[in-house]
């Protein structure tokens, strides 16, 4: 039967509660466990599909076609697993199911409550399809404190009277800030925390500290003392150079020992870290610098851009060298020339995105490449200002454009209105729900042999994540071609352009999916090792 650890946070968010689930994953992983992890978010959306970047950061996608939680991302970047469609949840999606449950009379005249119905629901969710894994870790989103928390935690602690002894531990995250002016740490928001979550009834097995420095021996007594933990079961997590040392960093702390030792395990066998050891020296240790240039539109808040920042870090991982990387906000180009922003770096990469702002920037971007024989790497809406640029600049159609920025009569970028996943028809409608509708998950490609990104995959037959609602106008191909664009990769159907590229560029490539979401720091996504791979012969020229 799996063992349940249950992951919360307090004091502040963003102190690194996915990470921190990830990279404890990740050590019990290197031990021979087989390990699952579920994330748990109170807020009231179904998913976070329709909320802004700025509002919630990346929306990661499983290949079930699920928008998740960006820490999804973490989880399967240090453990290889894929996630799927249960292994997140939130108050939405909870309470749209208990009320069509409800609406059908399934609670029997029952008066639908917070307790039991609420948190039987939360239980089911975590217990369901946890067989034949060791470990299963959920992460619990927000701070304890949170209102709209209060459920999960109620649910969590039922769970720990539920399960059979000895088959669940409860990991506290939280802060120790440093005073300055009291030159010294400060263990009271922890302690506050934790009475918190005792009065909830919850008592922490170990205690994940997040600080700047290291804590005295005598503040972690003085910890484990008020809160009523172990003093060797206060783990201190300090910053570190790069987040793939965290497991390295946590195990030299003792937390996957003290987790163990919480489970009454004592004969676990040591964990082979030689994976993250290696990654970490080619990080810390690199063989030359790379300058990319991410032309997006939500570059005010880089969590937005997660999983993308970290395929770029793994391109460079396989590529022995350091990438650097200069934010430029989309907008600036409408405005200005781009050639001063873009003058030097070795690769440009134009992210996905949503509505026409910033639009004409991402186009501008898409010239300079071209023009100037630099890398160019376009990810879905990328992709799309690429090929309206080729469209623009070498088909001839001067007025090409996409319908998502409004009316047009040369719609080289449209709304999809059907499509197929596996036998079945998918259809939309343009003035239909916003939630769910995009074409969502893994779907399979068929690429050009020959082609630039044939020889990149090694193979003509792909599967890929994809998030989007739009797609390039096939009717546009042969006046495209003609110019020069390939169309190299296509849906299997052959309606759905999925790949184009300039075979005589250095290195031009659009895809309309999202390669950033399979990439690993242990298994870098090809697409991404190989524009890096580019950047470096381009950073010979500069």
């Amino acid at each position: 039967m799996a063992r349940y650890i249950f992951i919360t946070g307090g004091v502040v968010s963003s102190l690194g509660k996915g990470l921190a689930s990830a990279a404890l994953g990740a050590l019990l992983q290197a031990r021979g466990y087989s390990v699952r992890l579920r994330k748990l978010d109170p807020y009231l959306n179904v998913d976070p599909g329709t909320m802004s970047p700025y509002q919630h950061g990346e929306v990661y996608v499983t290949d079930d076609g699920a928008e998740t939680d960006l820490d999804l991302g973490h989880y399967e970047r240090f453990t290889g697993r894929a996630a799927n469609q249960q292994d997140n949840i939130t108050t939405g999606r909870l309470y749209q199911e208990i009320i069509a449950k409800e609406r059908r009379g399934d609670y029997l005249g029952a008066t639908v409550q917070v307790i039991p119905h609420v948190t039987d629901a939360i239980k089911a969710f975590v217990l369901d399809g946890n067989d034949g894994y060791d470990f299963v870790l959920c992460e619990i989103g927000g701070t304890v404190g949170d209102i709209e928390g209060l459920p999960f935690l109620e649910a969590i602690r039922q769970l720990g009277n539920d399960l059979p002894r000895g088959h669940c531990v409860y990991l506290h995250l939280t802060l120790l800030p440093f005073i300055s002016t009291a030159g010294e740490l400060k263990t009271k928001p922890t302690q506050h925390s934790v009475k918190e979550l005792r009065s909830i009834g919850i008592q922490p097995d170990v205690l994940l500290c997040r600080a700047d420095r290291e804590i005295p021996a005598n503040e972690r007594n003085k910890i484990g003392l008020f809160c009523n933990v172990r003093p060797s079961a206060v783990i201190q997590a300090l910053d570190v150079a790069s987040i793939y040392e965290v497991p390295l960093a946590y195990h030299a702390e003792g937390l996957d020992n003290e987790i163990l030792a919480a489970f009454g395990i004592d004969d676990a066998p040591e964990p082979d870290l030689s994976r993250w050891t290696e990654i970490s020296e080619r990080i810390s240790s690199p063989e030359g610098e790379v300058t990319i240039a991410v032309v997006g539109k939500y570059t005010g808040l880089l969590d937005a851009y997660k999983s993308l920042n970290e395929a770029l870090t793994h391109g460079g991982i396989d590529n022995r060298v350091k990438v650097r990387l200069e934010w430029i906000e989309s907008e600036i180009f409408e405005q200005a020339d781009p050639s001063p922003f873009l003058q030097g770096v070795h690769g440009i990469l134009v992210p996905g995105g949503f509505g026409e702002r910033g639009a004409e920037g991402k186009i501008k971007a898409a010239t300079f490449a071209r023009e100037r024989d630099v890398p160019y790497f376009g990810i879905c809406f990328g992709m799309q200002m690429a090929v309206i640029e080729a469209a623009r600049s070498l088909a001839g159609i001067t007025e090409a454009s996409s319908t998502e920025f409004g009316e047009t009569d040369e719609a080289v970028v449209g709304l999809m209105t059907e499509w197929m996943r596996g036998n079945e028809l998918e259809q939309r409608k343009s003035n239909g729900d916003l939630g769910g509708t995009m074409r969502l998950g893994a779907y399979d490609a068929h690429l050009t042999p020959g082609s630039k990104v044939a020889e990149i995959y090694g193979d003509t037959n792909i599967s890929e994540r994809h998030r989007h609602r739009y797609e390039v106008n096939m009717r546009y191909r042969d006046k495209l071609e003609s110019a020069g664009m390939q169309f190299s990769g296509l849906s299997p159907d052959g309606l759905l352009p999925e790949i184009v590229e300039f075979p005589d560029h250095c290195w031009f490539i659009g895809v309309q999916y999202h390669p950033e979401l399979k990439s690993k720091p242990f298994a870098p996504h090809p697409l991404f090792a190989s524009f890096i791979a580019a950047a470096v012969e381009q950073s010979r020229l500069v």
